[in-house]
C-alpha cells in the first residue's frame, strides 16, 4: 500500500479550513500536525479534522518529523518569513498566494527552495481548476483564434469586516490587490503573457488601504481590462475573445464549474463540477510533483510566480499602493 503525504497547516483559519476539508478528499493525503500562535487555536483545529500532532508555534511544527510538506495560509505579510523557515527545516511548501508581497520576497524565496532542494508551489489554485485548464487548451488550439480581448474582475463587499482584518489592517499587506486582484492579472497573465505597458487607477480607505482597482494590460494585439474591489461586488464573469470566437467561464470564474465556446451563432458549453471547495486540483498537483521528486510545478513554475509578483509590484508603483511595513 502506497504511503501517504504528510501535511502539515500553517495557520489554522477560515481558508484552511476548507483546504483541510479537501485534504480529506485525496486518497493519498493525510493531515498529520496543524500549527498556529497558540495551542487553543491549534487544539481546535486538530479536534474538527482529527490531526494528531498539534503545535502552538510555527516552529515547533517545522523542526518535528511529523509532516512531509506544509501548507501556508496565514495572512500575506507572513509567507515569507514562515517559508523560509519550512525550508531551512527540509519541508516542501505550498504557500498561500501571493507568495510575498513584493519581487525581492519572491527572489529570496526561491533561492531557499533552491538551496534546500526542496518543492515549493504558490497556491494560486485556479491554475489548476477544470475549467480554466479547459479554456487554456482551447486557446492553445486555436480554437477562437488570436486573443485580442480578455476582460476579468473579481469584487465582494468588505467595508463592514473588522478594522482590524487581513482585509483592511494595512499592517497586514491589506486591500483588494494581492488578495483578489490576483486573480484577473493572473488570467490575462496565463492568457496573454507579460503586458507591453500597464496602465492602472485605485481608490483607498482613510487609513491607507487600497478598495479598488482598475488596470488595463497593453499587448501588441490585445488589450485585457481587469478589475478588483472591495466596495461592492461584481458579476465576476471572465471573458476572452479572439478573432473566431469568445470563451466565458461561469460567474466566480476563479472556481468555475464551466465554460462556454461562442462560435459561428452557436454556443458549447463544457461542464466541470468541481471536487469540494476547489482545492483538491493543486493538492493533486503538489502530490503529482512530489512523487516525481521534481522541485517546481510545470503549470505554476517559481519562474511563473516571479513574473506574477512583477506585474503585481508595477500595479503598485502605477497606483501607490504601500504597506506601513515597507521601507
Amino acid at each position: 500500500m502506497e504511503s501517504k503525504i504528510r501535511w502539515g497547516i500553517v495557520g489554522p483559519g477560515s481558508i484552511a479550513r476548507k483546504f483541510a476539508s479537501d485534504l480529506k478528499l485525496v486518497e493519498d493525503a493525510e493531515i498529520s500536525a496543524v500549527g498556529s500562535r497558540t495551542i487553543a487555536n491549534a487544539q481546535k483545529f486538530a479536534n474538527e479534522f482529527g490531526v494528531e500532532h498539534v503545535f502552538g508555534s510555527y516552529d515547533e511544527l517545522f523542526e518535528s518529523d511529523t509532516v512531509d510538506v506544509v501548507y501556508i495560509a496565514t495572512p500575506h505579510n507572513f509567507h515569507k518569513n514562515l517559508a523560509i523557515k519550512a525550508m531551512e527545516c527540509g519541508k516542501h511548501v505550498l504557500c498561500e498566494k501571493p507568495l510575498g508581497i513584493h519581487q525581492s520576497e519572491v527572489v529570496e524565496l526561491l533561492a531557499s527552495a533552491k538551496k534546500n532542494e526542496v518543492f515549493l508551489m504558490e497556491a494560486l489554485w485556479s491554475r489548476f481548476n477544470p475549467s480554466i485548464q479547459k479554456v487554456k487548451a482551447l486557446i492553445d488550439e486555436g480554437t477562437i483564434g488570436d486573443v485580442s480581448y480578455l476582460h476579468a474582475d473579481f469584487a465582494f463587499y468588505a467595508l463592514n469586516r473588522d478594522i482590524d482584518s487581513r482585509l483592511l489592517n494595512p499592517n497586514l499587506a491589506s486591500g483588494s490587490l494581492l488578495d483578489i486582484g490576483i486573480y484577473p492579472i493572473f488570467l490575462a497573465y496565463l492568457i496573454l503573457g507579460m503586458p507591453k505597458e500597464i496602465s492602472a487607477h485605485s481608490n483607498f480607505h482613510k487609513n491607507g488601504t487600497e478598495l479598488q482597482t482598475s488596470m488595463i494590460f497593453q499587448y501588441s494585439d490585445a488589450q485585457a481590462v481587469l478589475y478588483s474591489g472591495l466596495v461592492s461586488t461584481s458579476k465576476m464573469e471572465a471573458e476572452i475573445s479572439g478573432t473566431d470566437g469568445i470563451l466565458f467561464l461561469e460567474p466566480r470564474w476563479h472556481e468555475a464549474h464551466g465554460c462556454s465556446l461562442v462560435k459561428n451563432e452557436t454556443t458549447e458549453n463544457f461542464k466541470f463540477p468541481l471536487q469540494g471547495n476547489g482545492y483538491v486540483y493543486e493538492i493533486c498537483e503538489v502530490h503529482k510533483c512530489l512523487k516525481a521528486k521534481t522541485l517546481e510545478s510545470d503549470l505554476w513554475s517559481h519562474q511563473n510566480s516571479l513574473d506574477l509578483i512583477t506585474l503585481l509590484d508595477t500595479v503598485r508603483q502605477k497606483t501607490g499602493i504601500k504597506f506601513p511595513f515597507e521601507t
